[in-house]
């Protein structure tokens, strides 16, 4: 079928039957993130001038390398399917694009060793982490990456989790959180292998999907510093208590410091520094035109994750007064009382009920316990 994206005319396979997988695949519902891409690939230039090569690594029907040609870039698209260097090649030329695009038909983990990219994007179906090593290893500037595989990296497919991101997930009130880090944890540490270190300009969990874009700093002491990010979190399943514990080497806690309870899970290591760049993220809501198909809701969730407190984990407000047997009350009054208490506390982007905050859960209730008891 024919469909028109970010000023671009495509030929794309229709809907998938069910049961019958098809050898190239096309998610209209991933649009939100490829005009985040788009703006994101924007504001990266105006931050890093010399980018201009960039690899579209799973290029299925090429929409995301076509669009990125559309916009300026010198673009490689790559896959291992014949049916989609196919398609990828008669979308390049509906758009007038040869002179922009080369297509590729290999092992993108092959083409990545054998030639440097300024922009790698990688965006496969379930975990980018059989990618992760030849990306950092030949990219220059910026690694982008989705991750479609939620439920093992939240914990809820416990043991994909820890085969596919050596790392231990847990399945908590904040599993959208936990896969973030869990999955950037995974990354700083394939990239610090290369003496890379990343920095997460701009990141989010949206649907059944992470997305994030990490800035590379090739020196080896980036790389010592990004390893420094990482660590542990010990989450009680009784009252929700969470705390971080900075270092490789956890120390898990043998009772909850809140509640007293022995229910305490050990998750990491987890990534726990920061997952945006806030001017950065703002800049890329600057790029983001009216033309976009999904203008309004990616520039609200910029605004969203530009605000966005810098904590390594984030608190659902109807889980929490449900765990106290208490009725919820507006948003904006609840995190208007945990400031006026003296606490930060933001919305964050995982649901419209979830927030963050640097008060610990005893002290939230405290907080708001005079509100939501009248």
């Amino acid at each position: 079928m024919r469909v028109t994206e970010g000023g671009v005319d495509l030929e794309v396979p229709g809907e998938q039957t069910e049961g019958v997988e098809e050898p190239v695949f096309y998610n209209p519902r991933q649009e939100l993130n490829r005009d985040l891409t788009i703006a994101t690939l924007r504001a990266y230039r105006e931050r890093e001038d010399r980018a201009e090569t960039y690899l579209d690594a799973m290029t299925a029907s090429g929409v995301r390398g076509v669009r990125a040609a559309a916009d300026g870039w010198d673009v490689t698209c790559c896959d291992l399917e014949a049916d989609a260097v196919d398609l990828a090649q008669e979308n390049v030329a509906r758009n007038d694009l040869e002179a922009d695009v080369r297509v590729e038909h290999r092992n993108v983990n092959a083409l990545m060793h054998d030639e440097p990219f300024d922009v790698i994007d990688l965006d496969p179906y379930g975990t980018p982490m059989p990618y992760a090593d030849a990306a950092f290893a030949n990219c220059r500037d910026l690694v982008c990456v989705t991750a479609t595989d939620t439920a093992p990296m939240c914990g809820a497919h416990f043991n994909s989790g820890v085969r596919s991101y050596s790392a231990v997930p847990r399945n908590t009130d904040y599993h959208a959180e936990m896969g973030v880090r869990i999955l950037l944890s995974a990354l700083a540490r394939s990239a610090a292998r290369f003496d890379v270190g990343v920095e997460p300009i701009l990141t989010h969990a949206t649907s059944h999907y992470v997305r994030t874009y990490l800035e590379l700093e090739h020196r080896a002491t980036a790389a010592d510093a990004a390893v420094d990010e990482l660590g542990s979190l010990y989450h009680c399943e009784d009252c929700l208590y969470r705390e971080s514990d900075p270092g490789l080497i956890a120390d898990p806690l043998e009772t909850c410091p809140h509640c007293g309870g022995n229910r305490v899970l050990v998750a990491g290591p987890v990534w726990l520094g920061s997952v945006q760049d806030p001017a950065f993220v703002d800049a890329v809501r600057e790029e983001i035109p009216d033309e976009f198909g999904t203008a309004e809701r990616a520039r609200d969730l910029c605004e969203t994750l530009a605000a966005e407190l810098d904590a390594p984990t984030h608190y659902d407000q109807h889980k929490l007064c449900r765990n106290w047997g208490v009725p919820a009350n507006a948003m904006d009054d609840f995190l208007a009382d945990l400031r006026d208490a003296g606490y930060a506390a933001s919305r964050s982007h995982y649901g419209g009920t979830t927030f963050k905050t640097d008060a610990s859960v005893g002290e939230i209730r405290a907080a708001t316990e005079g509100s939501l008891t009248n």
